[in-house]
């Protein structure tokens, strides 16, 4: 979405490069449209399959055509910053097309810690430098938990009896928020 961003703020500036850019990752959010609609719902293999098949082309698409247009652009221009800020991400943009779990951006978890960022002064002074990161970490989990539907106070309550019993002999990863609700029912 940031990426998008750059490429629409420079239309005004170079409207056929900038409409291509766009048009192009259209295209990857139609994918995510039909990856999202799909009755029934797809499993996460058949996501990552998808996204393969049909969003890494397009991405590499995008790749290229920037390494041929930035050249023909002044850095400084609009268009410029846009190819300049877009091309150092597109390795990580990749990513998410291996993962069936993650999303093609962050739009759902900026929306989710908006609240959060809103009141960003009133954390500011949180103490010392790990307590701001650990308030940060759990403010991610629990926004997680509101994400999946799971009622934090119940998955927290949970996780810290299976983390402090030593015959826990689950996996950790089962215990972030969006695996736990699937593994609610098991009883290790």
């Amino acid at each position: 979405m940031h990426i998008r961003r750059k490429f629409d703020e420079a239309a005004v500036y170079d409207r056929d490069r900038a409409s291509w850019a766009m048009g192009t990752i259209a295209k990857l959010y139609a994918v995510e449209k039909q990856i999202r609609e799909a009755e029934p719902p797809l499993p996460e293999n058949l996501i990552v399959k998808k996204r393969v098949e049909e969003s890494q082309p397009i991405l590499r698409e995008l790749h290229d055509w920037m390494l041929a247009e930035y050249p023909k652009v002044l850095p400084s221009s609009p268009i410029g910053r846009a190819i300049a800020y877009a091309l150092p991400l597109m390795d990580s943009m990749k990513l998410y097309t291996l993962h069936g779990q993650l999303q093609i951006d962050n739009n759902l978890i900026e929306n989710a810690i908006r609240p959060i960022a809103l009141g960003r002064k009133n954390y500011l002074f949180a103490g010392t430098h790990a307590t701001a990161q650990n308030a940060a970490m759990i403010y991610s989990l629990f926004a997680t938990c509101k994400k999946h539907g799971v009622n934090p106070h119940d998955w927290l309550l949970d996780v810290l009896r299976k983390l402090n019993n030593p015959t826990y002999d689950g996996k950790f990863s089962d215990l972030l928020p969006h695996r736990w609700k699937n593994h609610q029912g098991n009883p290790s």
